[in-house]
């Protein structure tokens, strides 16, 4: 019982902290740069990112406010990995502080470029296409080790899966479109959620 106390104290700190760099970033580059309405996205993919984000978040927020809430889903995890979610966690929190602060007002809430959007070829950019993506699936995974709990783990699959199909593809067709060979030279240097172990070439220097 102590421990599942301390596991769920560790929980709220973790998703505290990447909900709070989130909205101090993205405030800070809304008042700096230009904002895209969500609704510039289309209805259609407006909808899908609310069907994506309930079942994600509302689990979360239901363990903290009462783990029992979530009790129908709890899985037994061995306190070692449990620990290691923990460990993961806290480690995504300043790897989500150097993302936002490499990309800065080039963050975006949809898929779409800003007008005066930069190609962020620096910092953890300078190896993959989308840490912001990698570092919150890591985080989020290690959430659903730390509540032992299969239906929050299980999202994060699902949320990463989507990200995968759905969002990065629209994304690096909007990048491709303004960056042009610029950006198909970035992606020979790169991975998506992860660095190559083989780069093609280094012509890019972050």
């Amino acid at each position: 019982m102590a421990n599942d106390q301390l596991f769920r104290f560790l929980f709220i700190g973790i998703f505290a902290g990447m909900l709070t760099l989130s909205v101090y970033r993205r405030y800070r580059a809304r008042q700096s740069g230009e904002a895209i309405p969500r609704a510039r996205e289309g209805k259609l993919f407006l909808l899908g990112r609310v069907a994506f984000a309930a079942p994600l978040y509302l689990p979360c927020f239901a363990y903290m406010l009462n783990p029992e809430w979530m009790r129908w889903s709890a899985i037994l995890l061995p306190t070692w990995l449990r620990c290691l979610g923990a460990a993961v966690g806290l480690a995504t929190l300043p790897l989500l502080y150097w993302v936002f602060s490499s990309i800065g007002s080039n963050i975006s809430e949809t898929t779409l470029t800003k007008k005066q959007h930069m190609l962020v070829s620096h910092g953890p950019y300078r190896w993959v296409r989308h840490p912001l993506y990698s570092a919150a699936t890591a985080a989020l995974i290690s959430l659903g080790l730390l509540s032992a709990n299969w239906f929050i783990l299980a999202m994060a699959c699902v949320a990463l899966v989507g990200i995968s199909v759905l969002v990065i593809p629209r994304e690096e067709t909007e990048l491709r479109r303004k960056f042009g060979i610029e950006y198909e030279q970035y992606m020979q240097t790169t991975g998506r959620f992860v660095p190559r172990l083989c780069r093609h070439n280094e012509t890019l220097r972050g």
